[in-house]
């Protein structure tokens, strides 16, 4: 399948390890967007499972609203360490993926469901502890007509993905880190960890502060004179 609008691209990126996902499962998705300038957050999707954070490599799906052909398909092509990525082009009329969907998937070692979309069986994703954000939820099921295209750029929520992006997700929201930057991103997020650890325990001592504050006071004070 190579013809646009219906193709499934190969996969070109390597595996993140599973050290790498489980490091990034300690870390809040706040604190990873202030060390990536807080450009690469989504906006309109939100967890159905309940507070599981998400980690995974991206598997993009691109369909159109309210069918789910391609996303079958990429189920099938799934890895362990998978995310399954939906641009489903924001409709919330036909869920696009539901429990029987996400029990094949866990059996294929996949870690998650981001769909720009809705789903439906939203309990079920909390009783399994199965990651998904999704846009909404509906009991209308999906058509199986396609077309669709697997591992292209997709965009979810106003952020571009890229098949083998890394996929983090929390009750804060979504994010995507660009392979290539997943090792310098950690570390600056383990050390913005670390830093707001300090800050809890200063407050907690009663000897926090905010050495930002009176400069900054001051410019708006200049400034509004």
């Amino acid at each position: 399948m190579d013809k646009i609008g219906f193709r499934t691209l190969p996969r070109n990126t390597q595996p993140v390890g599973a050290d790498v996902l489980e490091a990034f499962r300690r870390i809040g998705v706040a604190q990873v967007s202030d060390c990536m300038g807080r450009l690469y957050g989504s906006k309109g999707l939100r967890p159905i499972h309940g507070a599981q954070r998400l980690a995974g490599v991206a598997l993009t799906v691109k369909t159109r609203d309210g069918d789910n052909l391609l996303i079958h398909r990429a189920i099938e092509l799934a890895q362990p360490g998978d995310v399954i990525v939906v641009d489903g082009s924001g409709g919330t009329t036909n869920a696009l993926v539901g429990e029987l969907m996400m029990r094949q998937s866990q059996k294929r070692g996949v870690l998650g469901f981001v769909i720009d979309g809705a789903v439906r069986d939203g309990d079920a994703f909390g009783a399994a502890g199965f990651p998904c954000f999704a846009r909404g939820l509906s009991h209308r099921g999906p058509y199986k007509d396609g077309p669709g295209e697997i591992n292209v750029p997709v965009s979810i929520g106003g952020l571009v993905m890229q098949p083998g992006d890394l996929i983090l997700g929390d009750g804060d929201g979504l994010l995507a880190i660009p392979p290539a930057h997943v090792a310098d991103v950690l570390k600056m997020a383990q050390a913005k960890e670390e830093a707001e650890a300090r800050g809890m325990a200063r407050i907690e001592a009663g000897t926090y502060e905010k050495p930002w504050l009176a400069p900054a006071l001051a410019r708006l004070e200049k400034d509004y004179k």
